[in-house]
């Protein structure tokens, strides 16, 4: 929020014009200085990017998300810093359109950055305060804890362990992050086991649950705490979930490597097609 600590338009403005002309200068930081000018000038000439609004732009922070992971796995540096890049300026393109709202609700760059700057220092307590641990289970161990907390204030009440997930995001990894904050708050691993129309408790129930994980090999009551059933398809996705993870294994990027592996099939069948 702007507290005399920033510039108004006009010193924005200027300051943005200054920083354009002092590309020379490769300091730390002079790359994000280059991206504050870069950005002001854009949302004061480009008809494109004025208009843009949290809500246009949240698919370009997904899409642009998605490339930078896909960078990532490629194992191309370069092509990681590009991806990494069009990232921050999402991150960035949000916050100036922030800092331009002037009903009381605005924040900066800066802002998001002493945000996150102030999480780390609460949540790293063997690091900024005087608190030891053993390793980095124990630090993970602190950092839920810390986070509970977090959240128990933020509410005004206990919350829940789940609080904070966000839904919009792949079913695939939606479902992982539920079962993995279950999983820390100690919820009976069973409860990932539903049971579905046309399904009994019996033999393959006993099955599915063993494939979940069930405690005890039991399966769950599918209308435990309200709780509707899914689809017998929803259940058995939900159920493979718990299957990767008890293997160790992300079960968002093994389908993606399967997709990936599928992909290099359908490519040399074409370039077979072709060759005929």
């Amino acid at each position: 929020m702007r507290d005399g600590r920033e510039p108004g338009p006009a010193e924005a403005a200027e300051t943005a014009e200054t920083a354009e002309t002092a590309e020379t200068d490769r300091g730390p930081g002079a790359g994000l200085l280059a991206l504050m000018a870069v950005m002001a000038r854009l949302r004061r000439e480009c008809p494109w990017d004025a208009q843009q609004t949290h809500e246009s732009l949240a698919p370009h922070l997904l899409e642009e998300s998605y490339e930078a992971i896909d960078a990532l796995e490629s194992g191309d540096p370069d092509a990681v810093r590009e991806e990494l890049g069009d990232v921050l300026l999402q991150v960035y393109f949000h916050a100036e359109v922030a800092s331009e709202r002037t009903d009381g609700t605005g924040y900066t760059i800066d802002d998001v950055a002493e945000g996150i700057a102030a999480k780390l220092t609460r949540r790293h307590p063997h690091v900024f305060s005087d608190v030891s641990v053993s390793g980095a289970d124990e630090v993970k161990l602190n950092w839920d804890a810390i986070k509970a907390a977090e959240r128990q204030a933020k509410s005004g009440g206990p919350g829940s362990v789940l609080d904070g997930v966000p839904f919009g995001q792949p079913a695939l990894a939606l479902a992982a992050q539920l079962q993995r904050r279950a999983e820390r708050a100690g919820v009976p691993a069973d409860l990932a086991v539903f049971d579905v129309p046309g399904e009994t408790a019996g033999a393959d129930g006993v099955a599915r649950a063993e494939r979940a994980g069930g405690a005890d090999g039991v399966a769950s009551a599918g209308g435990a705490a309200g709780a509707g059933a899914p689809s017998e398809l929803g259940a058995e996705l939900f159920a493979l979930v718990a299957r990767a993870r008890a293997a160790g294994l992300d079960p968002e990027l093994e389908l993606r490597a399967a997709a990936r592996a599928y992909r290099d099939r359908v490519l040399a069948w074409e370039e077979q097609a072709r060759s005929r």
